[in-house]
């Protein structure tokens, strides 16, 4: 419940305690406390009792950690009936960003045909395209846009 307490904060929370309450009534407080904690998990451990009760046999399996989302996606993807390991495990990254990294070069360097006849006929170089994204410039008498509803 409290695994990332430190020794600072457990020693901070100890004198704040010890100055709220007073070294009198602490004790007390104290057992307070852990009656009512031990109240509260006696009402979840028979709470679950009641559950597993009414549920019936066909439910013995059933693990209350199955309701948290995080726990029941992980033994859904681990669940091997749907072959999810086969599609993680056949799936090379690098190998897929090399064809596509091919593919692009490839293509810069052979010339399209409609490319080469346009530039046979005009008499230039084809023109090579640019994939890097640059900030278009605006003109200098252009305005942003005016939004008044955002001022």
């Amino acid at each position: 419940m409290f695994n990332d307490i430190g020794p600072l904060e457990l020693l901070t929370l100890v004198v704040l305690a010890v100055l709220v309450f007073g070294p009198d009534k602490l004790p007390k407080v104290i057992q307070d406390v852990t009656r009512t904690i031990r109240k509260i998990r006696e009402f979840s451990d028979s709470a679950k009792r009641d559950i597993r009760e009414e549920l019936g046999p066909e439910f013995k399996d059933f693990d209350f950690e199955d309701l948290n989302p995080k726990t029941f996606i992980r033994k859904q993807l681990d669940n091997d009936e749907l072959g999810l390991k086969e599609i993680r495990n056949g799936f090379d990254l690098k190998k897929e960003m090399a064809e596509v990294t091919e593919a692009v070069q490839s293509a810069d360097e052979a010339p399209s045909g409609s490319g080469a006849a346009t530039a046979a006929s005009s008499g230039s170089a084809p023109a090579k395209i640019d994939m890097q994204k640059k900030p278009e410039k605006p003109a200098a008498d252009d305005h942003p846009p005016y939004d008044a509803d955002a001022t």
